[in-house]
């Protein structure tokens, strides 16, 4: 069984930063992509970012240029860098992770709050 454990969320002021972690505890190796997702309640789950195995990255238009994903191989984990955040960055920040046979797995989720 995967685990998927994120922290790092918080309250933090528009303009701000925080780094999302999502510790993994199978080796990175295992997985053909590692992402986060995003939900504000009342929305459906949004893709946010994506690294794939091949170490290529795919971000959501409205988070180009402000977060980076990225991870550390020895420790297992990805992370997620959020910088200038807006108050519409405001959700539940979620961990994902799917197998090269396509099995997926889901952090708890961590939740970010952008307000002054």
């Amino acid at each position: 069984q995967v685990r998927l454990e994120e922290s790092g969320g918080g309250l933090v002021q528009p303009g701000g930063s925080l780094r999302l972690s999502c510790a993994v505890s199978r080796s990175a190796f295992l997985f053909s992509d590692l992402s986060w997702y995003r939900q504000d309640p009342g929305k459906q789950r949004e893709l946010v970012a994506t690294l794939t195995q091949a170490a290529t990255t795919t971000y959501a238009d409205s988070v180009k240029g402000r977060f980076i994903i990225s991870k550390e191989d020895a420790l297992s984990t990805v992370y997620l860098q959020m910088n200038d955040l807006k108050p519409e960055d405001t959700a539940v920040y979620y961990c994902h992770a799917r197998t090269f046979s396509l099995r997926e797995f889901w952090g708890q989720g961590t939740q970010v709050t952008v307000s002054s």
